[in-house]
Parts: structure tokens; sequence; C-alpha cells
């Protein structure tokens, strides 16, 4: 928890894999630290509002597909830079950079640097051969998603109490969102 350099967050960098698969009756929830909420008894936060926003960093994906940048490369917003963990895109629109299904992502959004909050998930450079699927975003401090060039494919996205927009779109984005 925590906002600037003591944020949390995500990072599934360049050429790494996320596995986050779920199921419709026990998603997989990121949230943060301070949430109360207990698995067994349900999605429910006792503790947290679905307008509660901020609370931690965000879960941000990298990959190796196309971006419209010079260069065909770039660092990802809101977080440092200039690390190979930060870097995004290339030439392969087809990566794969693994799986998220049935996931609920909540509270996002801290300002860690650079004046830019994250989103409740962003991708960038991400390719077709990454599965998005099944996925609700609710109390981001920014965007719901963003995403930055790249071809994954989204369906069944769900976006709730964000604070900017709900779908942002950038850097000749060429996927699909159902």
């Amino acid at each position: 928890g925590g906002g600037g350099g003591k944020a949390t967050g995500v990072v599934v960098a360049e050429g790494g894999k996320v596995n986050g698969v779920g199921t419709g009756a026990k998603p997989i929830i990121f949230t943060d630290v301070l949430d109360e909420i207990v698995y067994a008894n349900g999605t429910v936060s006792p503790n947290r509002s679905a307008t509660d926003r901020g609370k931690w960093g965000s879960v941000i994906i990298l990959g190796k597909a196309k971006v419209g940048e010079d260069g065909g490369e770039e660092d990802i917003e809101g977080i440092v830079s200039g690390y190979d963990f930060t870097k995004y895109g290339g030439a392969d629109d087809a990566d794969n950079s693994g799986s998220l299904q049935y996931v609920s992502i909540r509270h996002t959004g801290t300002q860690i640097g650079g004046g830019d909050e994250l989103q409740g998930l962003t991708m960038g450079g991400v390719g077709s051969g990454t599965t998005i699927s099944d996925i609700e975003l609710l109390g981001s401090n920014d965007d719901g998603i963003e995403i930055f060039g790249g071809s994954v494919n989204v369906t069944n996205l769900i976006i709730a109490n964000h604070k900017d927009d709900g779908i942002d779109l950038d850097e000749a984005y060429k996927g699909t969102i159902t």
C-alpha cells in the first residue's frame, strides 16, 4: 500500500507470462493490503466500498507486439523508467504474455512517479497470443484499462467507479474489446 515509491504493483515484464486463471464462482482478486476481504465470505469487502480508489498501484502487462512509437519500443508510464522491466514493444503481434481470466482488480491508481496515476489494468505491446477475459476493474483513480499498442483481444470486461476514462487506447492499438 501507500503512494509514491512505497506503492505496490504487479508488473509482468516483456518476455514474462502471467498465469491468473480464476473461475466465475472463485475469481482471483487483486486488491490493496489493507482490504479486509476474506475469500471464504465471498467477494465483497467489509471495509472497502466500490468508490475507494488509489489504494495501490495496478496490474501491468508488457509484451513484444508492435506499438506506434518511434523505434517501436517505449517505457510504460506511471512507474520508474529506464529499466528492462519497464520496456514494451517489438515486432511480434502474436506475442503471448499469458492469461488473465476471471480476475477482479480493485482500488487501483495510486501515483508512483512522473505525475501519472496507474490504471486498473495497463497493457503495453501485448500480443494476440495473450488471453484477457472476464475482467472486473473496480475503483481506479485514473482509467479502468489503458492499452498502449499491441494486438491483444479483451473479452467480457466490466469497468466501474473509475475517475478518468473507462477505456483508454493509445499507440496504434489494433486488438478488439468485446
